[in-house]
């Protein structure tokens, strides 16, 4: 199975292109921090390549600029090319099947999701006092169990209820 996913900040702003065929491209960097600091406690951080095709190229080149913190899901691809000096050239470059706009590198404290996707957050539910019905009149309460009418709906989680994790307190 070849799969990838990575967590970290643009190194530069998408370059978006346009296929002959009419198929959207976007093409950016990533710096990936490692898990563990070396020697002299510096946490170091490695780059990828990665491609994006269709809905999520236009996406990227729309909503994702240099330093933006991204998470990509996708696949590795090796190829191979001749370069001008008649040498043989290796590229290692990921494959989006799907980019996820994180926040940016410089936000501090927590934040609500982003929603740059073009998708709004559900409408928070709001519970209301049930009407009195033929079972309970005045809504009184004697004691009994509460109609199904009265019992309180719990809320959904709102866009508020996510926490900021950092890398380094994932665990893999």
């Amino acid at each position: 199975m070849n799969k990838v996913i990575m967590i970290g900040n643009l190194a530069n702003d998408p370059e978006g292109r346009v296929t002959q065929s009419g198929i959207s491209q976007s093409t950016f960097r990533i710096a990936v921090q490692r898990r563990f600091a070396n020697q002299q406690g510096v946490r170091e951080a490695d780059f990828f390549t990665v491609i994006a095709w269709r809905q999520t190229a236009d996406f990227c080149n729309r909503y994702l600029s240099k330093g933006r913190r991204v998470a990509v899901e996708g696949s590795i691809q090796n190829r191979s090319y001749d370069a001008q000096d008649g040498s043989k050239r290796y590229v290692t470059e990921i494959i989006a099947d799907s980019v996820e706009a994180l926040g940016s590198r410089n936000e501090e404290g927590v934040q609500p999701r982003n929603y740059d996707n073009g998708f709004a957050p559900p409408p928070a539910r709001r519970t209301q006092p049930a009407a009195p019905s033929a079972n309970d009149p005045a809504g009184a309460d004697d004691g009994s169990a509460p109609s199904p009418a009265r019992r309180a709906q719990p809320a959904p989680p709102s866009a508020n209820d996510f926490t900021e994790v950092e890398d380094d307190e994932l665990p893999f």
